[in-house]
């Protein structure tokens, strides 16, 4: 494990910063982590205020990352996984559920928060039949990722992969060219991979949105929801599984668990396969 103290190979430092919010730790405060500090805590009650349901919402993303894995495992025949946007460990991560269905699945995770680097050996706690690894990396150089000798010993990118960007491109504003970004993901992977994105909107509360935004833009944070359309726009090059890019909670809910109120989770969700 790298030095506290200390940049790793790609320039991303390992130091935790505890004195601005990250968006890993929001997250994991909201899902009842432990992995926070005072000012991720003061950011997501500040957010919390603008939208009460937000930890009931964020448990609704990472259901849907848990849905989509079991889809891709067992309908798809997937084995293989690169998580990018990761977060700090916690139940139900990636490899936990493929492999369950697939002991031999294969995960790459992906994340720039060096706390998340200090869990690495969490993620990393493979099932001996599969294998897991850790890539300390930002998006916003997908070729950093791509070039890891990690991404190559680990997944073999001859055969289909599913690329996971579960509630990470709202950190990218259009200046920042996410469909230029998940075009070079999909570039290296063969046909038949797919994509996995979830996204937050303003769709469903334009008033409370805005206020998110601007309370994560002061304290640093890049927050850019997007609509309907923008989101489909990302899957640019697949192919829509049915029932396309659906509210998070609609798509291929738990049977006897359906949803009352479909927009109760205000985030976007799809999966596309590359023909």
């Amino acid at each position: 494990m790298p030095d506290s103290q200390s940049p790793t190979a790609n320039g991303l430092p390992t130091r935790i910063d505890t004195s601005v919010a990250h968006e890993a730790r929001v997250y994991d405060y909201w899902l009842g982590g432990r992995d926070n500090y005072p000012a991720d805590r003061a950011l997501a009650d500040t957010i919390a205020n603008h939208i009460p349901a937000i930890r009931t919402m964020a448990r609704a993303n990472r259901a849907f990352l848990g849905r989509a894995v079991d889809y891709l495992t067992r309908e798809a025949g997937i084995t293989q996984f690169l998580d990018i946007g990761t977060g700090i460990p916690t139940a139900g991560n990636t490899h936990e559920v493929a492999q369950r269905l697939n002991p031999a699945a294969r995960v790459v995770y992906v994340d720039n928060d060096p706390i998340v680097l200090a869990h690495a050996r969490a993620l990393m706690s493979s099932n001996p039949q599969g294998k897991t690894a850790f890539i300390h990396a930002d998006l916003h150089d997908p070729n950093g990722i791509l070039r890891d000798e990690s991404l190559g010993t680990t997944l073999d990118l001859t055969q289909p992969v599913a690329i996971m960007l579960v509630a990470i491109m709202m950190y990218f504003r259009d200046e920042d060219d996410p469909h230029g970004i998940i075009e070079n993901l999909l570039d290296v992977a063969p046909s038949g991979s797919y994509l996995v994105i979830s996204h937050p909107t303003a769709d469903f509360d334009e008033h409370a949105m805005s206020r998110v935004v601007g309370s994560a833009e002061q304290a640093g944070i890049t927050f850019y929801p997007r609509t309907h359309a923008e989101t489909e726009s990302l899957f640019a090059g697949t192919e829509l599984v049915e029932p396309g890019v659906v509210p998070v909670v609609t798509w291929h809910p738990t049977p006897g668990d359906e949803p009352a109120d479909p927009e109760s989770a205000w985030y976007w969700a799809g999966i596309g396969r590359k023909p």
